[in-house]
């Protein structure tokens, strides 16, 4: 049986956008907050006024960065079904070049 059967390989190189925005938007979500939270309490407020701050900041933080998220996914996949729209495009108008520039 071959190598490869015995030992198949997973790599999570698939993962690594996911992970890459949990982590910058876990870093922004933690630095903003707490930047928030220092300036409201530096300003001489109330205990409530800093927990309000700081909530109405963590809510505000998590709506923002899951809409600018959506809004780069989205773009991202739009981008690709026009390019494999193009390329489809191209195999019907052109099969011969296509096959030609898939070889080299």
């Amino acid at each position: 049986m071959p190598r490869l059967h015995l030992h198949p390989e997973r790599h999570l190189v698939s993962r690594i956008g996911w992970l890459r925005a949990a982590v910058l938007g876990a870093n922004d979500g933690i630095v903003s907050t707490a930047s928030l939270i220092v300036g409201v309490a530096a300003a001489a407020a109330t205990q409530s006024d800093v927990l309000i701050a700081g909530v109405a900041g963590l809510v505000a933080g998590a709506m923002s960065m899951a809409a600018g998220e959506y809004v780069s996914v989205s773009s991202q996949s739009d981008t690709e079904q026009a390019d494999l729209a193009r390329e489809t495009q191209e195999l019907r108008d052109n099969p011969a070049f296509e096959r030609e520039e898939l070889a080299e």
